[in-house]
């Protein structure tokens, strides 16, 4: 049952009231990580990116910084296994990386559930269908995150990404965000089998 205004309202209000929530009794923890990241991996602490958002309008998403900026001789960017740090590893495994993200909720550019803000490259490889992930904000988790993450292939991701679209309520949301909290102790499915982060996607076959 796809959300009505009253519900688009509520899951509005929600996300403010939990944002605000998380990003004051955080406070000392985000200041901690911040710190860290500044000590360890150096300047920015910061991630920002423009990511595609509600009707692929880009946004500037951000993140704390889990990897150095390391060039080859000729100036091009390392693979992420070689930029990736001991820190950065552990951010991601407990997703504490994305904690940034609670300003881009409170912002209005996210929700705190929907499909996962990617890549604005991949919006040329996307089919109409799997287009359809843009229809609603992106979320801080979602659907595809509490069924497999990064360790279900993309087409896997999309569909759960669609589903969620079409079958989207506040109960759904209130779901996910309960099982959110279990995931969180999960690290198995943060990176794909044989990479540091996930493959880029590079169209369905």
């Amino acid at each position: 049952m796809k959300y009505g205004v009253p519900d688009l309202k509520m899951k509005r209000i929600t996300d403010i009231f939990l944002s605000v929530l998380l990003l004051l009794v955080l406070f000392p923890l985000l200041v901690l990580i911040a710190l860290t990241v500044y000590l360890v991996i150096g300047k920015p602490v910061l991630y920002r990116q423009y990511r595609p958002g509600l009707n692929a309008k880009p946004f500037e998403l951000v993140k704390f910084r889990t990897m150095r900026d390391m060039k080859d001789t000729e100036d091009c960017q390392l693979p992420d296994q070689y930029r990736m740090t001991f820190l950065g590893r552990i951010l991601r495994c407990t997703s504490l990386d994305e904690l940034p993200e609670l300003w881009n909720v409170l912002n209005g550019d996210m929700s705190m559930v929907g499909p996962r803000p990617l890549l604005e490259e991949y919006l040329a490889l996307y089919t109409p269908e799997q287009n359809r992930r843009h229809e609603v904000l992106p979320g801080v988790t979602g659907w595809a995150q509490v069924n497999g993450r990064n360790a279900i292939s993309w087409d896997e991701k999309f569909q759960l990404d669609v589903w969620y679209v079409d079958n989207r309520s506040f109960l759904l949301d209130l779901k996910i965000l309960f099982l959110t909290l279990g995931s969180i102790f999960r690290t198995g499915d943060v990176t794909q089998e044989g990479n540091v982060t996930m493959e880029k996607f590079r169209g369905s076959k």
